[in-house]
């Protein structure tokens, strides 16, 4: 069973003959598509279902969510959210992007090695997109009037940012791509031309989305951690050297990269994990740290919602709701 993806944008579609746009709806995914300049992707939790609240509920719909994540979005911006490709029981496990994940999706540790959440995202999205352009438009990318003359466009051609958010056991893929962006970083440094010029052999797809690892990587601007938590440690990323390399790389390309930890009392003032918060401090602190060497470009900021209130399953889900991601 693959990965579920739902996209959704939250304003109506333009109506310039460049713009590729479609309305449609599945069980897969609904939405409305057009060249953006950024791409937001969220990656969902466990599931919960049964719990007799309409407001959990609701906001356990991965369809709803893409409309909340549209709406805190500009425009010409694309909303995913994805689920895990399976469940055990309730217990979303995202093997296919972090491979070191045991049977309840809980990881043993992040390695870097193939890139495989990178690669794993660029996939779904191309599948995606793919199938809206193939099956719904009724035809190719080849075909799109922003396509037709990729060598003219190439110059000033300047492929979307995206945005990486966990919610709570989705959390594992943000890690997990933060530990790749540390080990792809070193070796994009070595040709920054290449990394910030688009192949021009992708063009036809890359107007959309991001279609290979290096897309996905070099293309990352914002990772948001909302209310992660997990039954283990390995919550936040606290290896030090792994957000040193990150530091290095966005002085070297010259790029930005903000981390924003977002959090509620559920899971920040858990006295029965209480590893969460001290994972999510040793982070924040870690960051802050590199924050100073990176000539400003490396950015860090935690927000806590629902403050004082008595942590709650509710509140949990409330966050994705309350969340300021602008």
């Amino acid at each position: 069973m693959g990965n579920k993806v739902f996209s959704f944008h939250s304003r109506p579609p333009p109506s310039t003959p460049g713009d590729l746009a479609a309305a449609v709806a599945m069980d897969r995914w609904t939405g409305v598509l057009h060249v953006p300049r950024v791409n937001a992707i969220l990656f969902t939790g466990d599931r919960v279902r049964c719990t007799g609240d309409p407001a959990i509920e609701r906001l356990s719909d991965a369809a709803h969510l893409a409309g909340i994540l549209a709406g805190k979005l500009p425009v010409e911006t694309n909303a995913w959210v994805i689920d895990a490709a399976c469940f055990a029981g309730p217990f979303a496990v995202y093997r296919e992007l972090v491979p070191t994940v045991d049977g309840a999706g809980d990881p043993k540790g992040y390695d870097p090695t193939g890139l495989p959440a990178a690669a794993g995202v660029a996939n779904i999205l191309a599948h995606s997109i793919g199938e809206i352009q193939n099956r719904f438009l009724g035809f190719s990318a080849k075909d799109s009037a922003v396509n037709q003359h990729p060598s003219a466009s190439l110059p000033s051609y300047s492929p979307p940012r995206t945005i990486i958010l966990g919610f709570s056991k989705g959390g594992v893929v943000v890690n997990q791509l933060v530990t790749e962006l540390s080990r792809w970083a070193p070796g994009s440094m070595e040709n920054t031309v290449d990394v910030l010029r688009p192949n021009p052999s992708h063009l036809t797809q890359n107007l959309l989305v991001p279609t290979s690892s290096s897309d996905v990587l070099s293309s990352i601007s914002e990772f948001h951690y909302v209310d992660v938590g997990l039954n283990c440690a390995g919550a936040y990323i606290t290896n030090h050297e792994v957000i040193k390399r990150i530091c290095d790389y966005v002085v070297h390309a010259g790029k930005n990269i903000s981390f924003v930890l977002h959090g509620t009392p559920r899971q920040w003032s858990d006295p029965s994990r209480s590893w969460i918060r001290k994972e999510k401090d040793i982070m924040l602190q870690v960051l802050r740290d590199e924050a100073q060497r990176s000539e400003l470009r490396l950015v860090s900021s935690e927000k806590l919602y629902f403050e004082g209130r008595p942590h709650s399953l509710l509140m949990h889900f409330e966050i994705l709701e309350a969340m300021d991601i602008s």
